[in-house]
């Protein structure tokens, strides 16, 4: 598809949206209903300089977008495009529901406690509301590339999108992935972790999509649990285990993958906020950082 970029006007923002410029940035948030959740659903769009060229803005989708709001996010990407560190991008934070465990679940299906039943009405609320919200309100009809990311689940639920779905999705960033969202209980008699990871599972089971990238990150303070006792913390073991099984599959790390390991890097918010300019850069490299 080929088509304009158009950044409606300062004054046409101001009589019809709430929007916000404290830091730079323009941030609109809208209320859009969705039939797929049966929820109003609160969504921050972080906007692009509006004198960007329309081809290169790149849009990014962000699960639990109320984090972006509690880090200040718009301090962050003003300050990284007003310095040339990222490429334009319309940034759209997704703030979750209240059923927010159901909802960020697999395409696959729920996990062994019957959590993540919406997953499928989620993705659908993703790509059959969201982006034509998107498409029609910004009166755009390409981008040049589309990503996701989400933190703990949402970044579970920002993977499995993007893997179903990569005539639509280039990127996916991983924030303390829940990867560890298995079939069956971890304290099962029979359970095996290469079966029973379904993330693991669907990768191994699927096929290499050419020009996927993958970003993960993990702390080291992000959880205590051990399940295998090989003195490494199971969400870096999950993250670790998943990037194998890309690698199988053909991606290439450093040039399709990233992994981010931060030292006491902890399972909340300020620990993404330190991680995310990370994935910015790394994934819309802008003048500044050549």
């Amino acid at each position: 598809m080929k088509g304009k970029y158009q950044i409606p006007d300062f004054h046409y923002f101001c009589r019809n949206m709430h929007i916000e410029i404290s830091t730079g940035t323009m941030v609109e948030t809208v209320a859009l209903p969705s039939e797929f959740l049966d929820r109003t659903v609160r969504v921050n769009f972080y906007l692009p300089n509006p004198t960007a060229r329309p081809e290169e803005i790149s849009l990014l989708l962000v699960n639990d977008g109320q984090d972006l709001e509690a880090m200040g996010f718009d301090k962050m990407i003003s300050y990284l495009s007003e310095t040339n560190q990222v490429t334009p991008l319309l940034i759209a934070g997704i703030h979750c529901g209240e059923d927010r465990l159901n909802e960020y679940g697999m395409l696959m299906g729920p996990d062994f406690k019957g959590r993540g039943t919406k997953g499928p009405a989620y993705q659908r609320f993703i790509l059959e509301e969201l982006l034509p919200f998107i498409y029609s309100h910004y009166k755009v009809s390409s981008f040049k590339e589309t990503a996701f990311a989400g933190f703990s689940l949402g970044g579970l639920s920002a993977i499995d999108i993007v893997w179903n779905h990569p005539g639509v999705f280039s990127k996916v960033g991983i924030f303390s992935g829940s990867l560890w969202w298995r079939s069956k209980d971890k304290d099962a008699k029979d359970y095996n972790g290469d079966k029973h990871r379904m993330m693991h599972r669907q990768v191994r089971e699927g096929s290499h999509h050419p020009g996927q990238k993958f970003f993960f990150q993990c702390g080291t303070l992000d959880e205590t649990e051990d399940r295998n006792k090989n003195g490494v913390i199971d969400s870096i073991d999950d993250t670790i285990d998943l990037m194998r099984e890309l690698l199988q599959k053909g991606y290439k790390d450093g040039k399709d993958m990233y992994y981010l390991q931060l030292p006491k890097g902890k399972h909340d918010v300020p620990t993404w906020a330190k991680a995310l300019p990370v994935f910015l850069k790394w994934g819309w490299r802008g003048r500044g950082e050549e």
